[in-house]
């Protein structure tokens, strides 16, 4: 190539050497001997200086394959972009089930994500959220990513987001923050130092006070957990289990911490199954951490203001990829075991257990002490469940009350909503310092006694017969190593049965909540592999995903029965390839039999008409908690009334279902989940697209990339290198040893992003690709049809065909194309260049006339979404006008409604800014197919 001589004219087009593109000269200078020029660069529409020896004749110019193929691969890739394509099924090793698929396709089908993700409970939530984070970080819109989770779903959540999505969450412990600090600058934020965290929701919510301390104290703790998490800085915010950020007014610690959140961060994503729980105003101000706008009173709580931000699949809807129903029928058993001879000392001790909490419940009602009442109603739990866990207790109650100076309650310290969401185990332990009353040591006393006698007389009546169910089910199954998922509310149950099936030679894997995360998990690995039984607490159990077992025993039941409904969850979900049986363990002859049995049948015949999943939702909430317990401490007091008394709690349920039913409607979903789909995705072209684009596209921009095996070996464009590389999911899976480069890698978009302009005069690339046939001749073209406005733009591509009679053929253009990204292409040595003007013109004309119909639907996306824009701020702007009417100081009101007004009409002008667009239509490729011909005019 030949340098100019410094000879272009101000219009003339050229080639900038540096920038590998064309240029137009805009300005001329020559000075002392020198000319320099100012040229506009249109592939960055940017005027640049230029030395006369950077710019060189347009015509002097030598296309390369390289060029044609990045330019088609690249073109192509960032349209299916602008169509909305989704990158993170094809770019992670998870293939997306169809409603998953379908929560993401929404997701992504609006620039503002910001969604409650509310399927029902065992469809995956989790990997929805992951689907979106991977979508986003592919796209380049999010880097900074934070999850909030309830403190037993960490774990899970670490554990799918490395397995599924290769991606890390970073657990922060807050306790940590000022241990750490001392080893950092004072100011720094050290929410900064990762950029994928996850944290417990209850470790970072603000503290009004606590006891004790100082104001200094209380500033330093909300400014480390709450303060500097929310300024971090982070592009995507994940909350888990979201109903729980409702908070029952504006000002409970969880909903500030959900509300600040839900404003650090452009997109938010909220979890939670039972979003609605028969609370207009805990929902709404769930809706207004999504969007604020469009949720300003409880009166825009209605169906078609909620849908465009709620994605919910119901379990009954949803399919696997050939269309089946995902989840097989379940079969539940009430196991009722008898008391034989041997077991009388252990009938008595229930007996004096049983009388000792109706007279201590009657004492606590009677002097209104909540915590010896919650005391009473664990103490039954612990004498249902084993005779070692109500020693331990009466242990433990012993101790305190041998004390002369009693401790300072604990139930101080917890809130109704948290006291329901701790498991049997930790509620014994706070509920076990409770202050006794008098005559209390007494009966400890007998009792413990009684306990112990009990313990040393033989085994566990519950423990023996679900040694004989095992040795049963294993026949019937014909499976001698059935794996057993074994569930109690109490550590020392799960310790005595532990021991129990050791001893026999089973082997016995256990989970509780004092456990820390390597603990758990190893715990779950030894079950999954060869242990048999694995015993279980319900903190133990949160977040398990046990599909490779199908038979479950609930040891002791909870008395809310939706907690019985959680534990079945961990076996009964996708993936399980078994017809799940659980079985649900019950002493005979005691008033939790009796109550059991009349409720299960009442329970069944709600769920037939409302829906089990549906009952599910509404019985697993807080405010059903206490109405089980008082059941079951009814049926203590006059086992006469069970019958009574179970048709009156039923009746609750119902009326609160009924209610809920309207709520649930609020959040349905009708659509129609597509097999299909979720099946195109395995074998989607995307990945070979970029790893087209990229490897043609180095050496023009000076990198290199060449092939060894499966891999390649890129120098990037920024110096760096990369000795082994590959482009698609399954060889990365193959290969762990090798990179695996994706759109999210910031060196990968720089090679795609820009894309090159082809203007009128550049010479024509002459080309055959094998599996066009001969006969095809004429000019073949790729479009770029662009809108912006303020604030805005959109893109798409347009192939276009020019035969050599001057007819347009569309089929032919897009066949082109996508022969161009599979076949082998041929390049001429020499370039048409004469006729290479009159070529452009003709395609230029065809490009305007074909490109009209994809301009008219950004046009339209543009408007539809300038509509939405002003009916938001038209609708929030009313709500709080009306707001603002209710105040009573007429000069508070004045001043507020100013203000608003003023907010309101600066937003608008905005707006009416944005209606105004700019259309623009540009070639980046433009070929010569076939023979050479003149062009037809």
């Amino acid at each position: 190539m030949t340098h100019g001589d410094g000879g272009h004219n101000v219009g003339d087009w050229c080639w900038h050497e540096r920038h590998a593109g064309p240029c137009r000269v805009v300005e001329r200078q020559d000075v002392w001997g020198e000319t320099a020029y100012r040229v506009w660069l249109p592939a960055k529409d940017a005027i640049v200086r230029a030395r006369a020896r950077d710019l060189i004749a347009l015509d002097s110019i030598q296309p390369t394959v390289e060029h044609i193929l990045h330019t088609a691969a690249a073109a192509k890739l960032l349209d299916a972009l602008e169509d909305n394509l989704l990158l993170a099924p094809i770019q992670s090793s998870v293939v997306p089930l169809p409603h998953q698929l379908y929560a993401l396709n929404r997701a992504m089908s609006r620039d503002r994500i910001r969604y409650l993700l509310a399927d029902e409970v065992g469809l995956g939530k989790t990997i929805e959220a992951g689907l979106i984070l991977r979508e986003l970080k592919l796209r380049g819109m999010a880097r900074r990513v934070l999850v909030v989770a309830p403190k037993g779903l960490v774990r899970q959540w670490q554990t799918e987001m490395r397995l599924h999505f290769g991606e890390t969450l970073q657990f922060v412990e807050p306790a940590e923050l000022s241990a750490f600090r001392q080893w950092r600058n004072d100011e720094e934020n050290l929410w900064r130092l990762h950029d994928q965290v996850i944290c417990s929701l209850d470790s970072v919510k603000p503290l009004e006070g606590r006891r004790g301390w100082s104001i200094e104290q209380l500033s330093t703790y909300n400014r480390e957990r709450f303060e500097d998490l929310v300024s971090a800085s982070w592009d995507l915010v994940i909350i888990d289990e979201a109903h729980r950020m409702g908070g029952s007014t504006e000002q409970v610690a969880r909903y500030k911490l959900g509300a600040a959140l839900a404003e650090a961060a452009p997109y938010l994503l909220l979890l939670s199954a039972t979003p609605h729980q028969g609370k207009t105003d805990q929902f709404m101000r769930l809706m207004q951490l999504v969007d604020r706008d469009s949720f300003p009173d409880e009166n825009s709580v209605n169906r078609d203001r909620v849908r465009p931000f709620v994605i919910r699949t119901e379990k009954r809807a949803a399919i696997d990829a050939e269309g089946q129903p995902l989840f097989k029928p379940r079969v539940t058993r009430l196991h009722a075991v008898a008391w034989q001879d041997r077991h009388a000392a252990q009938q008595r001790l229930y007996e004096a257990v049983t009388d000792y909490v109706r007279h201590g419940y009657n004492q606590a009602m009677a002097a209104k002490q909540r915590h010896i009442g919650f005391l009473m109603i664990l103490m039954q739990r612990l004498v249902t469940s084993s005779t070692a866990a109500i020693r331990t207790t009466l242990e433990k109650r012993q101790a305190l009350l041998d004390q002369p100076q009693v401790q300072p309650s604990l139930f101080d310290a917890v809130d109704v909503e948290e006291w329901a969401e701790l498991d049997g185990q930790a509620q014994v332990d706070i509920a076990v310092q409770a202050k006794g009353w008098e005559m209390e040591k007494a009966e400890v006393d007998t009792l413990l006694e009684l306990a112990r006698a009990t313990e040393s007389q033989g085994t566990d009546a519950k423990a023996e017969a679900l040694l004989e169910l095992i040795y049963k089910l294993q026949q019937e199954e014909n499976e001698p190593a059935l794996k057993l998922l074994v569930f109690t509310e109490f550590v020392p149950t799960q310790a005595m049965m532990a021991e129990f099936f050791e001893s026999r030679g089973f082997s016995v894997a256990t989970l509780n909540g004092g456990m820390d995360l390597d603990a758990r998990t190893k715990a779950q690995q030894a079950f999954a592999r060869d242990v048999r039984i694995l015993i279980s607490t319900d903190a133990g159990g949160e977040g398990l995903n046990l599909q490779f077992c199908h038979v479950i025993v609930n040891f002791d039941m909870p008395w809310n029965p939706m907690r019985v409904e959680q534990r079945i969850g961990r076996v009964d979900r996708i993936g399980q390839p078994h017809v799940v049986r659980a079985f649900n363990f019950v002493l005979e002859d005691t008033v939790e039999h009796r109550v059991r049995e009349v409720l299960e049948i009442k329970l069944a015949v709600i769920a037939e008409e409302f829906g089990v999943d549906k009952a599910a939702d509404v019985m697993d909430s807080v405010e059903t908690e206490p109405l089980f317990d008082e059941l079951f401490v009814q049926g203590l007091q006059n086992p006469d009334a069970i019958e009574k008394e179970c048709d009156a709690v039923v009746s609750q349920l119902r009326s609160t279902l009924a209610e809920s039913q309207g709520s649930s409607e609020l959040i349905a979903d009708s659509h129609v989940l597509d097999a299909d789909d979720a099946r195109k995705w395995r074998d989607h072209p995307a990945q070979f697209w970029l790893e087209r684009a990229i490897t043609t596209g180095l050496p023009a921009r000076g990198g290199t990339a060449v092939k060894h095996g499966d891999a390649w070996r890129v120098r990037w464009v920024d110096g760096s290198e990369s000795a082994g590389v590959c482009f698609d999911a399954r060889t990365a899976e193959e290969h762990p040893e090798l990179e695996w480069v994706t759109l999210e890698d910031p060196r990968a978009r720089a090679v795609i992003s820009e894309l090159p302009r082809c203007v009128a005069g550049q010479p024509l690339p002459l080309v055959r690709i094998r599996g066009l046939p001969d006969t095809v001749n004429g000019a073949w073209s790729l479009w770029e049809i662009s809108l912006s406005a303020e604030g805005f733009s959109r893109r798409r591509f347009l192939s276009v065909f020019v035969a050599d009679d001057g007819r347009t053929f569309m089929p032919t253009a897009k066949r082109i194309w996508d022969l161009l990204l599979t076949e082998h292409i041929d390049l001429s040595a020499a370039p048409l260049v004469d006729d290479a003007s009159r070529w452009f013109e003709a395609a230029h004309s065809a490009a305007r006339t074909q490109g009209e119909r994809q301009f008219s639907e950004l046009v339209e996306e543009h408007h539809a979404r300038l509509r939405e824009e002003r009916e938001r701020e038209r609708y929030a702007y009313d709500a709080r006008r009306q707001a603002i009417g209710r105040i009573g100081l007429a000069t508070v009101r004045d001043h507020r409604r100013k203000r608003l007004l003023a907010e309101h009409e600066a937003r608008v002008a905005m707006l009416d800014i944005a209606e105004a667009y700019t259309p623009d239509l540009n070639a980046v490729l433009m070929l010569r197919i076939g023979q050479n011909k003149a062009v037809a005019s």
